[in-house]
């Protein structure tokens, strides 16, 4: 996951506790907490990922 481009969620809480990041992989996504990006990551496959985002669109 070196190589992965992580975004801060535009939702974030303006003072920053409650952030996460996400990732877009080749076959889904991994979301991670912006506060402590070396605690780990979550994936989500691709169906799931284009699930998640119809619903809160």
């Amino acid at each position: 996951m070196d190589e992965a481009v992580w975004r801060k969620s535009s939702y974030s809480g303006q003072e920053g506790n409650e952030c996460v990041e996400v990732a877009i992989l080749r076959d889904g996504a991994a979301v991670r907490d912006s506060k402590d990006p070396r605690g780990g990551f979550f994936t989500v496959p691709e169906a799931g990922w284009s699930a998640f985002l119809a619903e809160i669109s």
